[in-house]
């Protein structure tokens, strides 16, 4: 590479990292940014320059962020469960803007092919490094002290995952439970965020004429969910962290179903099982609770992106 070269490699890398800057938000980049900077990149780099019309969709999408997505990531070495497709409207508008600082791909004409390849591979690179670091994320370690109380030991792991699980480990440590309870009983495993693109389900978990909503911030929208279910004939369960249960009740008296709707903390809800299964199968408590957190890695694992939610209790 000449020092003409040298000096838009420079130049292309600061351009990227301007970029990046521009896309943290609340101290943290989205993966939806990482993986449309990485198509946006890709495109560039098999042909540049492009026409908008040619990556932009009508409705603003960077073409390849949904179905395509998977095999560009891997591409570049990075498996396809980093993310299924780019999701938000934010994602696509900073795919956009790369577009646009890197002049729609103008500014490449200005080096050779090779050279182009070269460079467009190293700030791909840059974006691989934060994915990589990412997928590699320590699991969620909990350390649990035996002799305390087993709505302490669920309490801790909810609090372990406060900020960082967007209601994944709740979720997923709900069907844990129900799947341990209820063996002989198939229990649905959907990611956590899936209701909000699947509305046709009646809940997260569905046991019969029961019907469970485990959400870590109780909304009117889960409410409006829940007298759905009681208009056909459904009975909702709505399980929350134990510090919102009332909030919850607040809401479901401004949806009129206070005295219909059942509402119980996680911590509660996956306890008293505990307690009952040990007297069934004869175990203590922390065995059971062993159980339950093998059945949810299992379960998280199957349908979930974010590995670094498994737990490992200590």
């Amino acid at each position: 590479m000449n020092i003409e070269s040298e000096e838009h490699h420079k130049s292309f890398l600061d351009t990227l990292r301007t970029w990046l800057q521009s896309c943290t938000r609340n101290g943290k980049i989205s993966r939806n940014t990482i993986a449309i900077g990485i198509v946006v990149l890709n495109h560039l780099r098999r042909a540049s320059p492009v026409q908008r019309e040619q990556v932009i969709s009508q409705g603003g999408e960077v073409a390849g962020a949904r179905s395509g997505l998977g095999a560009t990531l891997e591409l570049y070495g990075i498996p396809k469960r980093y993310l299924k497709e780019v999701t938000t409207r934010q994602g696509h508008q900073d795919g956009q803007r790369l577009f646009e600082l890197f002049g729609w791909g103008s500014k490449f004409s200005q080096i050779s092919d090779a050279d182009r390849d070269l460079i467009i591979l190293e700030l791909i690179g840059v974006l691989q490094e934060q994915a990589i670091a990412w997928l590699n994320r320590p699991n969620l370690k909990i350390d649990i002290d035996r002799h305390h109380s087993p709505v302490s030991w669920i309490n801790i792991i909810i609090e372990n995952a406060k900020g960082i699980s967007g209601g994944i480990v709740e979720q997923q440590l709900v069907g844990a439970k129900l799947k341990k309870r209820f063996g002989g009983i198939e229990i649905p495993n959907h990611p956590a965020h899936a209701a909000d693109r699947q509305t046709d389900r009646d809940g997260d978990f569905a046991v019969a004429h029961i019907v469970y909503h485990v959400t870590s911030a109780p909304s009117l929208g889960v409410l409006q969910k829940c007298a759905a279910n009681i208009r056909v004939g459904l009975r909702p369960v709505l399980l929350v962290p134990r510090e919102h249960l009332t909030k919850a009740q607040v809401l479901t008296q401004m949806e009129g179903i206070e005295k219909i709707l059942v509402i119980h903390a996680i911590e509660e809800f996956v306890t008293q099982n505990i307690m009952e299964m040990a007297v069934v199968e004869e175990k203590d408590c922390f065995t059971i609770l062993k159980e339950i957190v093998d059945i949810y890695n299992q379960r998280l694992s199957e349908v979930e992106t974010d590995l670094s939610l498994r737990i490992e209790i200590r």
